[in-house]
């Protein structure tokens, strides 16, 4: 049975940890990146406030049943460099979704592969997801060749699938499967 609360989850090097009002720096580290806040509701602004906020809606996903919002965080000081989800809104069809973003300098690290093996490996592990999807954008090779080494499985292309900033934008469709 999926918890009640947020929890910790560990691996090597990443720690997937509820989010905390002193993760505003990762969030402000982002905030001009060209697409993190076009399809996330990472705040464009970087100011303090709108960073807080940002955390506060992260802390308020599971009381609001839209699920597992996590804190990429390494394990060795506990910084946070990233968020990765786990969105249970189709729970009652046996699915989630998840979606993800990095801090820049963080990037290409292997940090993103990890966290993401881990938050599979802690959600396949609950029997009410049978199935856990994830699109990415073709262009984001990063992306989902870190999908594609933690065992998802590309489905195929879903054209004009996400909005992103005004327009729609196409998204590979990946998948895992127990």
């Amino acid at each position: 049975m999926l918890p009640r609360k947020v929890p910790t989850v560990e691996s090597g090097r990443v720690r997937l940890r509820p989010w905390r009002l002193d993760d505003v720096g990762v969030v402000q580290s982002v905030a001009d990146d060209p697409l993190i806040p076009l399809i996330t509701s990472v705040p464009a602004s970087g100011t303090l406030a709108d960073a807080e906020a940002f955390v506060r809606r992260q802390q308020g996903r599971l009381d609001r049943a839209v699920g597992y919002a996590f804190a990429i965080a390494l394990r060795e000081t506990d910084e946070a460099v990233g968020h990765i989800g786990l969105w249970t809104q189709h729970l009652n069809e046996g699915r989630a979704t998840t979606g993800y973003w990095m801090a820049p300098s963080h990037r290409g690290s292997g940090l993103l592969t990890e966290a993401l093996g881990v938050l599979k490996d802690w959600a396949m592990a609950h029997e009410e997801i049978a199935r856990l999807d994830l699109f990415v954008e073709p262009w984001n090779e990063g992306s989902w060749r870190a999908a594609e080494t933690c065992g998802f499985v590309r489905e195929g292309l879903l054209r004009n699938w996400q909005r992103v900033g005004d327009e729609p934008k196409d998204m590979f469709a990946y998948a895992i499967t127990c």
